[in-house]
């Protein structure tokens, strides 16, 4: 009783804040998504990247544990989903990104913050950046068939990360009223993350769920058993390895819909994959969460 009540206390906030988002537009109020997006994504989720690192408690053996277990983590995915796109005769533009990269930032990084405090953030940003930096660049060659891996290098979350990792490696700070103001920037970006997913789910339109509910059975086993072999395989401490499961573990993030409808992949599958990934997420994670605790 006592474990079913902490993954409750963990789990209710990240859900809450979801459905929040949900309700406002049910209700039929407004919500400039691309706005807040762009803030969160270029502002604040930068600078929590950055606090995080620079402040996080990460020894360079850990550090580097995680980061190649993250890495090869993906890699297998996508050797996975290569391999049951082609046995399944999928659209691998529409499927193969998506069944790859989870929803690391909105719903993965709260839910380690909630679950293991800022020792266990600082682990999710790991796993975040290298998720981040993967779907920003191989994520977008798999959805358009081709893209430059510059773009890359223009995106604020990687800098973040890269000078994180930076002042974690060399033992540097910030001063504080630096420290202070990125702070309180970061602080908006897990409440606007959840609430701005909540909004998100409530507008996707999908035809059809049937295969979308299988692959998001599937996505959800293979994506713990690889975290799993692969965290034992690194030996990884306690928190990284609850972490880099429940990281790999989250459902289909919204930006593989946007980026399924920027460039002509099929959008409407996705967004099915979206919502049952989700869906299944809110009886799964807690399940895991309650395994790894």
């Amino acid at each position: 009783m006592e474990l079913i009540l902490t993954v409750f206390q963990i789990v209710a906030p990240v859900f809450i804040l979801a459905a929040i988002g949900f309700t406002w537009v049910k209700i039929g109020w407004s919500y400039e998504i691309e706005f807040v997006t762009r803030l969160a994504m270029t502002l604040s989720v930068p600078a929590l990247i950055f606090v995080a690192l620079m402040k996080a408690n990460i020894s360079a053996d850990t550090l580097s544990n995680l980061f190649l277990s993250s890495l090869i983590a993906y890699l297998f995915l996508a050797l996975i989903f290569w391999i049951t796109g082609k046995i399944f005769k999928l659209n691998m533009a529409t499927y193969w990104a998506p069944l790859i990269f989870g929803n690391t930032g909105n719903l993965g990084l709260p839910l380690a913050m909630f679950a293991f405090g800022e020792v266990g953030l600082g682990y999710a940003v790991v796993v975040f950046a290298v998720m981040a930096i993967g779907s920003f660049s191989i994520g977008v060659w798999m959805v358009s068939g081709g893209g430059s891996i510059n773009k890359v290098f223009k995106e604020p979350m990687v800098w973040a990360t890269l000078l994180g990792a930076l002042f974690l490696i060399q033992g540097w700070q910030t001063p504080k009223w630096a420290t202070n103001t990125l702070e309180l920037l970061g602080q908006m970006a897990i409440p606007l993350m959840l609430i701005t997913l909540g909004v998100a789910l409530a507008r996707l339109k999908i035809n059809l769920i049937s295969r979308a509910i299988i692959l998001s059975i599937l996505k959800l086993c293979v994506s713990v058993g690889v975290a799993w072999i692969i965290g034992i395989y690194f030996e990884l401490n306690d928190i990284a390895f609850a972490v880099l499961v429940m990281q790999i573990a989250t459902p289909v993030a919204v930006t593989s819909y946007l980026l399924a409808q920027k460039y002509g992949a099929d959008a409407n599958e996705v967004a099915g994959l979206v919502i049952a990934s989700t869906a299944l997420s809110v009886f799964a994670l807690p399940v895991l969460l309650g395994i790894l605790l």
